[in-house]
């Protein structure tokens, strides 16, 4: 399978994972940061640019996700550090399982393993999860890109995003939003537990809003307990979609943990 990434200059090398209904493309600030002391590679997982769509008759998984990221991984040819954001943030998760002591550094964006409010009994922050999922695939599966993207959006941008965006933005989010449904299968039905993520070797960066939505939080919440070898970053605002809106606070808090390594 053709995996489509960017491969960006030279050192040691890291690679960039993300999130939900955006692509490659939302790395080009922090590539521009990183690229003077590293070789940055920005994968694009299944369905965005030119890596091939998720096949609808079967069911995703983090680890089928992650092997898009290791194959990227292996062609970097040494150890790799790992960035990922929202839904990247879980996958990176997953590839630093798999890769062990050759994974340097883990940098996580507000990661969203959602499967673990389930496991830990976080009840409502679950149930707000379920019913943002059946929102957007249930509007979705009606052929309504509309009501799918104005849910999504509005819930991870703020009230009123959607209605904001310009025509064109609007169109190339609800073409991405495709992926979606597959995602969320990846992120709700991971087995893996908080004491599994806590045997990564890599050290270990998490940063989050805490204002964010309360799922991210109690996940936050939950990996602050179960990994205490991991480090934690609170931003002062931005969001769950910082990364994209306010790269000027996110990019240099990785570029100096990835330094710092």
């Amino acid at each position: 399978m053709r995996v489509d990434y960017t491969d960006v200059g030279r050192g040691r090398p890291v690679v960039l994972i993300h999130s939900s209904v955006s692509g490659n493309r939302q790395w080009r600030a922090l590539t521009d940061a990183l690229c003077d002391r590293y070789r940055v590679l920005a994968v694009n997982l299944h369905g965005y640019g030119e890596t091939p769509p998720w096949p609808p008759e079967e069911p995703q998984s983090l680890a089928a996700q992650a092997e898009l990221v290791l194959a990227v991984c292996a062609e970097a040819g040494s150890d790799v550090g790992l960035v990922g954001h929202s839904f990247g943030g879980s996958v990176a998760l997953k590839t630093a399982l798999v890769l062990g002591d050759r994974a340097w550094s883990l940098v996580l964006l507000e990661p969203n393993p959602f499967h673990l409010l389930l496991q830990e009994g976080r009840s409502e922050a679950w149930l707000e999860t379920v019913a943002l999922r059946d929102d957007v695939t249930r509007s979705i599966a009606a052929d309504d890109w509309a009501q799918a993207s104005e849910r999504f959006a509005d819930y991870w941008l703020g009230e009123g995003a959607w209605s904001a965006m310009p025509e064109g933005r609007q169109a190339a989010f609800a073409e991405a939003l495709a992926q979606n449904p597959y995602e969320w299968q990846a992120v709700m039905n991971e087995e893996t537990t908080v004491a599994g993520y806590a045997e990564v070797a890599a050290r270990t960066l998490v940063v989050s809003d805490p204002a964010t939505r309360k799922p991210i939080r109690e996940i936050i919440a939950i990996l602050a307990e179960g990994c205490p070898r991991w480090s934690f970053r609170a931003l002062p605002e931005g969001g769950h979609m910082a990364p994209l809106t306010r790269p000027d606070l996110v990019n240099p808090i990785v570029r100096e943990f990835l330094d710092g390594g």
